[in-house]
């Protein structure tokens, strides 16, 4: 099992960018997906998330910004950034929490290679 994220790149300060994750391989349910970023010098904060039922949580500081949505059909998970400023430049990284086995009912926490978003002031 795997997370894909995609869509990361350089903007202006107040533009949008959209990133998506997409899971593949085995999997049988995807319980909670989140958004994640760091950046350098900085520990690793949780951006946002949702459930798979679309219940929906974010860092207070992207709130009203960013918003975060899931295709379950798919397993995909997008979050769309908008009014982006200079200090949400980072790293982001897709996590989910992934039952891929149908010997083994739990979870696996699962993480994305990762996807850079650079904004301009």
């Amino acid at each position: 099992v795997q997370l894909q994220a995609s869509g990361g790149g350089l903007v202006q300060a107040g533009g949008s960018l959209r990133l998506s994750c997409a899971a593949s391989g085995t999997i049988i349910s995807i319980r909670t997906m989140n958004w994640y970023r760091q950046a350098p010098g900085n520990q690793r904060e949780l951006v946002a998330g949702i459930t798979r039922g679309g219940s929906t949580n974010y860092a207070e500081s992207v709130k009203g910004r960013f918003t975060i949505s899931r295709d379950n059909t798919k397993n995909t998970v997008t979050l769309q950034m908008n009014g982006l400023k200079p200090e949400d430049a980072a790293v982001y990284y897709c996590n989910a929490d992934i039952w891929s086995s149908i010997n083994n009912p739990t979870f696996q926490n699962v993480w994305g290679q990762g996807t850079q978003v650079t904004v301009s002031s």
